[in-house]
């Protein structure tokens, strides 16, 4: 018996040594902080070389020119030769929500049932997560957190990726729901006899009437006395109200035209089209209607046989140029470890034709717009958030995206992962040998 509970403690201690937590969240800014030197990319299209910016208690202080004569406070960095951007925010993610995708226990993303807008994935998100900490070395700094699965998948908030927990980490807490649009078309099940090509949806009239019927009756309970109380209805409320934004995942050409008259006919006030892979057929009907995109994924290859070979890369292009507000996502397969690659979808973007600096804003201030957190983040500029870091070379492209330093609020963060300890651990195996 003594050696079986000496062999339990011996497995528990060694499985405890195993375990490799996240970084520990840094602490609250405790001095000002000088960055001197530096190209500093604004985030909104402007950039000022050899700069000069400061922030104290977690706010920006001062940005201009570092040959201004100005006393320099605190801690001063010298980043002559390198880069300082905003930190980069994903919309639209599942970073926290799924650790493993083969552990069930690990897996969080979506709730069963149809109608789930009072499902909030902030409760849920893991801040632990080693996944999420991996997005901060390539300056990847804030997420909105959002439900998957069902017509109505749930309500996502937005937090930043340094924190003891979910209660610590929000940003914005239950910004908005997400809707799934029905389908135009069908998949023909293959292991059924069927071809497996695309056909016609016969139940797209009788699922977009479902959805119509359903934003109906929720005004209808909303408009009563509310009993019995209802849930579901209940957290539809902002949407009516303009307090909340409905993000709806829609990619076809008639979807999206017909998601747009959905939106007028229950008058909701603030809406953003998720996916939108055919926007940019009907750019001038989005723009006339004032309606944001978070765009697809940019590295993903085109959906029809008639598409443009490259309208992956250039369609963000094609829709700012058009004046619709557009930010990028990472969305489809492996998205939470794709999500790292925020900064290179927008590389691609401008090396398909976009001003690099316009290409930046897709991941900084129009994200921030679009997410509504534009008042603190987003971009460098006097009283926002000290959300940055600096980086040794061009953070959209991947050869030269190499932090020094990064801050979120103010704190210094950690830009050691466990992808880092490994890479440290085996590049001292060849350099010693």
């Amino acid at each position: 018996m003594k050696l079986f509970n000496l062999y339990i403690v011996l497995t528990c201690l060694l499985s405890l040594n195993g375990l490799n937590a996240q970084q520990t969240p840094a602490k609250p800014q405790s001095e000002p902080i000088t960055i001197e030197g530096a190209t500093a990319h604004l985030g909104n299209g402007k950039v000022i070389n050899n700069a000069l910016i400061m922030f104290e208690a977690g706010k920006i202080t001062f940005i201009g020119s570092a040959n201004t004569k100005i006393a320099r406070k605190g801690k001063i960095i010298d980043a002559k030769g390198k880069h300082v951007y905003p930190g980069f925010i994903i919309p639209n993610s599942t970073l926290g929500l799924v650790e493993i995708d083969a552990v069930r226990a690990t897996d969080d993303d979506a709730e069963i049932g149809t109608w789930n807008p009072h499902i909030r994935s902030l409760i849920a998100y893991n801040a632990e997560s080693k996944v999420v900490e991996s997005m901060r070395p390539n300056g990847v700094l804030l997420g909105q957190i959002t439900p998957r699965g069902s017509r109505i998948s749930g309500t996502s908030s937005i937090v930043q990726f340094d924190a003891w927990n979910w209660e610590d980490a929000a940003v914005k807490v239950d910004d908005g729901i997400h809707m799934s649009w029905p389908n135009n078309f069908t998949q023909g099940r293959w292991w059924m006899g069927e071809d497996p090509g695309l056909k016609p949806n016969k139940d797209y009239s009788k699922h977009t009437k479902t959805l119509a019927d359903y934003f109906d009756e929720a005004k209808a309970y909303l408009n009563s006395n509310k009993q019995p109380k209802h849930l579901p209805f209940e957290a539809l409320a902002g949407i009516f109200n303009g307090s909340k934004t409905l993000y709806i995942n829609v990619d076809d050409e008639k979807g999206i035209l017909d998601a747009i008259t959905f939106i007028h006919s229950h008058n909701l006030k603030k809406v953003v089209l998720v996916g939108a892979r055919d926007a940019h057929m009907v750019a001038d009907v989005l723009k006339t209607n004032n309606i944001p995109v978070v765009l697809n994924r940019v590295h993903s290859t085109p959906n029809k046989d008639d598409d443009d070979y490259d309208l992956p890369y250039k369609s963000a292009k094609l829709l700012v140029e058009k004046g619709i507000k557009v930010a990028l996502q990472a969305n489809g397969q492996m998205e939470r470890m794709n999500t790292r690659n925020l900064p290179f979808y927008a590389g691609t973007v401008a090396a398909h034709g976009l001003d690099k600096e316009v290409a930046l804003q897709l991941i900084t201030l129009n994200a921030a717009e679009i997410l509504g957190i534009d008042d603190a983040y987003g971009s460098l500029e006097n009283g926002k958030s000290a959300t940055l870091f600096i980086s040794e070379g061009d953070a959209l492209d991947m050869r030269t995206n190499k932090l020094t330093h990064a801050f979120i609020d103010g704190r210094m963060i950690s830009l050691e992962t466990h992808q880092t300890e490994l890479w440290k651990r085996y590049s001292g195996k060849y350099t010693n040998e």
